[in-house]
């Protein structure tokens, strides 16, 4: 039997599930509204589209009411959207490469390069990640690229203790033995041979990666260290406590809903590559 499914086959194997077959066009359509974005397809989310806090209505504009500057709080429920997936891929690119190439070093040649890759690591996971956070942020300055650094400074640290474990159980086996007696140096046999075997943790932790950093922007920018500008769903929370005390729910709802229905989805789609990737699970 074979010890892990291919690629091909574990897409048809999500798919095959009604739940997960939801949560990805869930995610599909938030990549789409964000590719949007970046392209300047979506409504202007700064611009009035009625008088300040009109309730909800039929139109499109105006489903969720607006702001107290009359701006269409479901344009910027999709900007914010936006917003969370440009720093969910950002900060998946930074900790996810970094994390698995210090967790095959570490695992591969074990000795000083283990010692020292698990130093640092203890080192970050014995501070608390908002502190964390919240110092590298100050120290960048607010934006999103200090914010998307800040987060991937805590988020790499998962990746490379589940990828290191991973890597001890197989750099004795017998193909990486014969990898290594046919000559093959150090770095093909970490990326080539045992690499493609451990790349299923990477893949799951990768949804892990996204949420914290979805989660993230708003508590960064709800405590004025993230997003300043512009759209984001930490700035509409942050926001929505003056809506209630004047019973206006529409932006709250809103900005909750969208962060659900992505977390959520990303969590079951984690759960069910893990159940399909990992080969412990079949």
């Amino acid at each position: 039997m074979s010890a892990r499914p291919a690629a091909r086959e574990a897409l048809v194997a999500l798919w095959a599930r009604p739940h997960i077959r939801a949560c990805l066009v869930l995610v599909a359509l938030y990549g789409l509204v964000a590719t949007c974005g970046w392209l300047g397809l979506l409504p202007d989310a700064e611009a009035a589209v009625g008088g300040a806090q009109d309730p909800p209505s039929w139109h499109l504009a105006t489903l969720l009411g607006t702001d107290l500057l009359g701006r269409s709080v479901l344009w910027r429920v999709l900007a914010g959207a936006q917003t969370a997936v440009t720093i969910g891929l950002a900060t998946t690119a930074l900790a996810v490469p970094f994390g698995t190439a210090l967790g095959l070093a570490a695992g591969y040649f074990g000795g000083w390069v283990d010692a020292v890759v698990n130093w640092v690591y203890s080192v970050v996971v014995s501070v608390p990640d908002i502190l964390l956070i919240t110092a590298i942020s100050y120290a960048m300055g607010k934006g999103l690229a200090s914010m998307c650094a800040a987060i991937a400074a805590t988020s790499w640290v998962g990746i490379m203790r589940l990828v290191r474990g991973e890597v001890l159980r197989h750099k004795g086996s017998d193909y990486v033995l014969a990898a290594r007696s046919v000559g093959a140096g150090a770095g093909r046999v970490m990326f080539s041979e045992i690499l493609p075997n451990v790349v299923h943790v990477t893949i799951v932790t990768t949804t892990l990666v996204l949420l914290a950093a979805v989660k993230g922007e708003v508590i960064l920018t709800w405590l004025g260290l993230g997003v300043q500008d512009g759209a984001s769903w930490g700035l509409l929370i942050a926001g929505a406590a003056q809506d209630l005390t004047n019973d206006i729910w529409g932006p709250l709802a809103g900005t909750v809903t969208a962060m659900f229905l992505l977390i959520y989805s990303l969590s079951a789609i984690g759960d069910a590559l893990r159940d399909v990737l990992d080969p412990r699970m079949a």
